[in-house]
């Protein structure tokens, strides 16, 4: 069987039920193991680059998740008719979902990725925390089932002190997940956290734990292989989020102990012999200021943040993965020494003189670095769009040195050379993350760091846009899984019809100080006030929700709110969704 250069096995097609960067970077891999990649795309994505660079694409006929990458029967009926004979799930998405693999798997087609047995019980971390206790993971206290109402979880606070953590029991990525660091703030927290789990991954279940003073996220990379081996190939760090998102993250972990290393290899290790796992994966821990450390959750997937681990261990992680759905042993028998350090900066369509608001539109400019240690895995080139139905994620910046000092020094010109205009990115954070000494030097980087000590202002984030002067319309059709590009002269045709609408961030802003805007793109969740109510500036009236991430509308003012907007509908941001009087 197989997808390597070797003459004497089967050329596998695998399809990638997935979209931007990891797309792309599964369809490299790909080619550089023989196989032929398959991909599929929602309607927004039709001239998105992993269409353009898969040897197949097939289209979903949606543009929703839902409607797209989140339909299993639509994705394997793609499989079927495309003659796949794998399915690789990427990150996100249905990658994480027991019922999308046992599909896949009852379909007839090798599933790259843990078996659907092994997804379920880490997939629920209450079950997870369970497998890490009875190996003797460290762990900080929590609930042993999810919580019922959010009287639970005051009382939890009350007998084991806060902050606590309020955690979506089958999600991940920062999502559903909440921080009470108040008595009073656990009401609405709970409830939040219970819709973005719904939201983003279908079940609402919650369970709490004891958060740590000012944590950092360290993880481990694992692979195993059907025939009993587990390797830990390294640590990251990952300490550097917003919104319990990650943003930066480097390999291997630094300012590590050799026993808190170890301890972490080790308790990853057991974690996962323990589950049966196969495939690649990632166990994460909290380690507090003080040194406590705490098993945190397993990802039972391909990391966003795995090339550092790539680039510093010297393995293909995607490879790896299909050597393994082949069945064939692991490429490496111990844990590589690392060659290096390691930096990845995740380029996203986020503004952060905003608080890091998503800010989709088209990119008109696009201009990546190189040169000696500097990667780029990419999903978008000049005139993309930037999807409001997605992920805001562009591309990756991966720079690496001999040592952790020289990685810094070569990120500094690479993000220099970055260009992005359109819309606005997080490069200018970056950029003021490598002169902030806490992050250079003494590391004293933890999970909320940007939210309670990063000096900053909104000058030094400044947003480049610039206009599209189109002259072409362009359009395209899909033959046989292979995508063509139609281009006419504008004039023949209406704009309308044809154009992608790029998102207007400001059509239907009202200029006036009674206004309350949209912060942001996205569905208007809820109302928290009512219609006529009265208000006091600062109060939470609303919530948005936009990528599976809610946001909370604020009053500007003291008044009466007079609602103008209905929740369940899509608006632009800074459109008027309410007045105050």
């Amino acid at each position: 069987m197989t997808i390597t250069n070797q003459n004497s096995r089967v050329k596998h097609r695998v399809l990638i039920a997935n979209r931007g960067e990891i797309a792309v970077r599964i369809i490299r891999a790909c080619q550089d193991y023989g196989a032929t990649s398959i991909a599929v795309y929602a309607n927004d994505d039709i001239d998105a680059l992993h269409v353009r660079l898969a040897d197949e694409a097939y289209g979903l006929k949606g543009n929703l998740p839902k409607e797209s990458y989140l339909d299993i029967e639509k994705i394997i009926a793609i499989a079927q008719k495309a003659k796949a004979t794998m399915i690789h799930p990427g990150y996100g998405f249905l990658s994480e979902r027991s019922d999308f693999a046992k599909a896949v798997q009852d379909a007839g087609f090798i599933w790259v990725g843990p078996n659907p047995e092994t997804i379920e019980v880490l997939g629920d971390k209450v079950q997870a925390r369970k497998i890490a206790q009875s190996v003797g993971a460290p762990l900080v206290n929590g609930t042993a089932d999810p919580v019922n109402d959010a009287k639970e979880v005051f009382d939890f606070a009350k007998q084991y002190g806060l902050p606590v953590a309020i955690k979506a029991a089958f999600g991940g990525g920062g999502r559903g997940l909440k921080i009470a660091y108040k008595m009073d703030e656990i009401e609405e927290l709970y409830h939040s956290a219970v819709r973005e789990a719904v939201t983003a991954f279908g079940r609402g279940e919650c369970y709490v734990e004891q958060f740590l003073d000012k944590p950092r996220h360290i993880e481990a990379q694992i692979i195993a292989d059907k025939l009993g081996n587990v390797v830990v190939v390294g640590t990251r760090d990952c300490s550097l989020q917003r919104r319990n998102q990650k943003l930066v993250e480097e390999a291997p972990a630094p300012y590590l102990s050799d026993e808190q290393r170890q301890r972490i290899h080790q308790s990853a290790k057991d974690i996962c012999a323990k589950a049966n796992y196969v495939g690649a994966g990632t166990v994460e821990f909290l380690l507090s200021a003080n040194g406590t450390i705490s098993f945190l959750e397993v990802n039972t997937r391909l990391q966003v943040e795995h090339p550092v681990t790539e680039e510093t261990a010297g393995i293909d992680l995607v490879i790896e993965q299909l050597r393994i759905a082949e069945g064939l042993p692991l490429s490496i028998d111990k844990t590589p020494v690392p060659r290096g350090h390691s930096f990845e900066f995740r380029i996203n369509a986020e503004d952060p003189a905003k608080g890091f608001l998503p800010t989709p539109g088209l990119i008109t400019h696009f201009t990546q670095p190189s040169g000696p240690g500097v990667r780029v895995d990419s999903g978008v080139v000049e005139n993309n769009q930037v999807s409001r139905q997605f992920d805001s994620m562009m591309a990756k910046l991966i720079v690496t040195g001999a040592t952790r000092e020289q990685a810094i020094s070569r990120a500094r010109r690479a993000l220099a050379e970055f260009k992005i205009e359109g819309v606005a990115s997080v490069l200018p954070f970056h950029q003021a993350m490598l002169e902030q000494h806490d992050f250079t030097d003494e590391f004293k980087v933890h999970t909320r760091w940007i939210e309670t000590d990063f000096n900053s202002t909104n000058s030094q984030f400044p947003r480049s846009t610039a206009a599209k002067n189109e002259e072409l319309v362009r359009t395209f059709i899909e033959i046989d899984g292979r995508r063509h590009q139609l281009a006419l002269p504008a004039q023949l045709l209406s704009l309308s019809a044809l154009i992608p609408t790029a998102i207007s961030m400001s059509d239907e802003k009202e200029e006036n100080e009674k206004a309350v805007t949209a912060p942001i793109s996205g569905v208007l969740h809820s109302w928290i006030l009512s219609d006529g109510e009265n208000v006091n500036e600062g109060d939470v009236i609303a919530i948005m929700e936009a990528m599976k991430m809610e946001v909370q509308v604020i009053a500007s003012r003291n008044g009466v709110l007079q609602q103008k907007a209905k929740t369940g509908e899509y608006f632009s941001a800074e459109a008027v969704l309410a007045e105050i009087n």
